[in-house]
């Protein structure tokens, strides 16, 4: 029989949602309202706009719904997660990129842009599944949207990266956030209860139909903002190659490191996506394909051989459990990817040194601001809701009982 949640939890957690939709609708009323002058920009958009939305709504819930018992959870918290994460989204960027005159101006560019950053969150939730319930989900989604709005306005306004670009550091920031979370929970919630890590062939199948939702629709992931034709055809098509030879090597490497000489499903719904996010900083940049599907390879081994041989070695000696395994699936990628990016810079700019010295060093650094700010966020989430900041929501709501602490609430399967 299925355990239920404790009943003040029960009181807090509708009374939360209906305080912030209430919250951000007051906000929405005086603040925001919508650019009509860039209508046929958003018409022209919109295609893309809608395989986004597929892939970060659809593709990442039912790529966390691999666990027999959570698969409820994974796909019904994601829908949550996202319907509020994208509102609050475009609350932030609004006031950080397009507040003038006491009025935010919101088109479907900006709206998309506030898509893309929920991804950050549900690859968080992927790294803390079975562990977090909803109500620490969404101040956990609170935080992170806050403060990657925040690193990315310092990456485009003070470090002059790319908006483009800066949107593709939602892998490397969600990953170290999502794993500081889990790293804080892991000294309550990491037991031995092996049967509630395993998955089904149910389960595997759908969390298999949100890999091929994420592989089909990466490349508009991966090129729906970037405005120069020729930079968008190339985004599109070094993608799509870099996700078939990661594909490639998922399968082959997967019946290399397994013992029985068989495919591990963790590894083909995992390692098949490595290529799109090691593509996402130099994707338009690339000229040849064999570049970007050398680069795909190498994130699919990378995330093959991090699951096969790093991730149960690294969970004992870090102290963290890492559900899903999105260190290996978002995190070394973008790592290789980043580095990968580097390099490109550095070969494509020997012939202006200054130029390119400066974009160099504005790369390396908005790179490594996304992962300390991603770390330092994660820890300042837990410890900002065991300190008692939400109490203030308490008083507001007048409700008697004291938050549950975030490392002391374990999720119960719907």
């Amino acid at each position: 029989m299925p355990s239920q949640y404790p009943p003040s939890l029960r009181i807090h957690l509708p009374a939360f949602i209906l305080f912030l939709e209430a919250a951000f609708i007051l906000i929405f009323v005086f603040f925001i309202s919508y650019d009509h002058q860039s209508v046929q920009n958003d018409l022209a958009v919109y295609p893309a706009f809608q395989d986004v939305n597929i892939m970060v709504i659809l593709g990442f819930a039912f790529l966390l719904a691999f666990l027999r018992r959570y698969g409820f959870s994974s796909t019904g918290f994601s829908l949550c997660l996202a319907a509020c994460g994208v509102q609050w989204a475009v609350i932030v960027d609004g006031f950080l990129f397009h507040f003038s005159d006491g009025q935010i101006k919101i088109n479907l560019q900006s709206f998309l842009a506030a898509v893309m950053s929920i991804a950050a969150v549900l690859i968080s939730a992927g790294a803390i599944l079975g562990k977090a319930n909803l109500m620490q989900l969404l101040w956990m989604a609170l935080v992170e949207v806050t403060v990657f709005a925040v690193n990315r306005w310092l990456a485009v306004d003070i470090l002059g990266i790319k908006s483009h670009t800066s949107l593709m550091h939602v892998h490397l920031f969600g990953t170290y956030f999502g794993l500081t979370v889990s790293w804080k929970l892991c000294p309550s919630s990491l037991s031995p209860k092996v049967e509630k890590e395993r998955s089904q062939p149910v389960s595997d199948m759908f969390a298999m139909l949100g890999t091929l939702f994420l592989w089909v629709f990466w490349p508009s992931f991966n090129s729906v903002l970037i405005e120069d034709g020729r930079e968008k055809q190339a985004a599109i098509c070094n993608t799509y190659f870099a996700m078939a030879a990661s594909a490639v090597a998922a399968f082959s490497l997967s019946v290399a490191t397994s013992s029985d000489g068989k495919f591990r499903m963790t590894h083909i719904r995992n390692a098949t996506l490595a290529g799109g996010v090691a593509l996402g900083f130099s994707a338009p940049i690339i000229q040849h394909p064999w570049i970007a599907m050398t680069l795909g390879l190498a994130a699919g081994a990378v995330s093959v051989l991090g699951f096969a041989f790093l991730q149960k070695r690294l969970q004992l000696a870090l102290w963290f459990h890492d559900t899903c395994g999105v260190h290996y699936t978002f995190g070394f990628p973008s790592l290789l990817g980043g580095i990968a990016h580097i390099i490109l810079l550095i070969i494509d700019g020997r012939e202006d040194l200054s130029g390119m010295a400066y974009s160099t060093l504005s790369e390396l650094g908005a790179f490594a601001l996304s992962m300390a700010l991603g770390l330092i966020a994660g820890l300042v989430t837990d410890n900002a809701y065991n300190s008692g900041l939400l109490w203030i929501l308490e008083l507001l709501l007048f409700l008697p009982s004291p938050l549950p602490p975030l490392d002391t609430v374990s999720v119960q399967p719907w």
